[in-house]
């Protein structure tokens, strides 16, 4: 069985599959406007939740794809570190997924370019694109919301974004043409199909080089140690 889990958004999604990456069963926890994400609390109940709505035990589980971003830094390690845990105690193999290719993977495939876009904070947004057959062409990458009118420059033809920062920067991109779904529409979240197709897709990685896709330096830096001059003796 493969268990997928993704933590880079507010949402935590958690899908248990089968080895071809058919979803068994789905449990997510979207946090209410104003309610901080529920990452530490909710990823091992929602986990547990799957195994048992999918007819399986812990020990069924083989393969462990978890989203490495990029998204939010505490959520994307809160994540990674249960994925490796999980791994390491289960003599489980382990894969990376992509949360922006995760996310373009809800839109139809064919007919269009599709862009996938996080709200990154700091007036900016995390993006990465592929183009109609599913060929990566822009890495994920961290933009300032006057970049995304160069969206139609990077491949000819129509242009689709996905995400809660399609919804953020929606003025942005239809200003360049790049179609975007209802504020309210299901393709804007991470969803656990998709996670689990990628995660039956990907080659493994070992444990310890499964690691966090941050694109750029964390929120929080360390805070300096102000050094004091010494007091003048007497």
């Amino acid at each position: 069985m493969i268990l997928a889990l993704d933590t880079a958004t507010p949402a935590t999604v958690v899908g248990v599959a089968d080895k071809d990456g058919t979803l068994r069963a789905e449990r997510r926890h979207d946090p209410e406007p104003g309610e901080k994400p529920g990452h530490t609390r909710q990823l091992l109940p929602l986990a547990q939740e799957a195994l048992d709505a999918a007819g399986a035990r812990w020990q069924d589980v083989t393969r462990i794809g978890a989203g490495v971003g990029p998204g939010t830094f505490t959520g994307i390690r809160i994540g990674v570190a249960t994925a490796r845990a999980l791994a390491q105690g289960l003599d489980a193999e382990t894969v990376a997924i992509s949360t922006l290719r995760a996310l373009t993977l809800n839109v139809p495939e064919g007919g269009a370019h599709t862009l996938g876009i996080l709200d990154a904070r700091r007036g900016e947004a995390f993006v990465a694109a592929w183009d109609e057959d599913g060929t990566a062409i822009l890495e994920p990458s961290a933009w300032r919301p006057e970049r995304l009118a160069e969206v139609p420059s990077l491949a000819p033809g129509p242009w689709r974004a996905v995400g809660d920062g399609a919804v953020r920067f929606r003025a942005e991109l239809e200003a360049a043409s790049v179609t975007v779904a209802p504020d309210d529409a299901a393709l804007h979240r991470v969803a656990a199909g998709p996670l689990c197709r990628l995660a039956a897709e990907a080659e493994p990685t070992g444990r310890d080089a499964l690691v966090p896709e941050y694109v750029r330096a964390p929120d929080a830096e360390p805070r300096k140690v102000r050094r004091l001059r010494p007091t003048a003796q007497p």
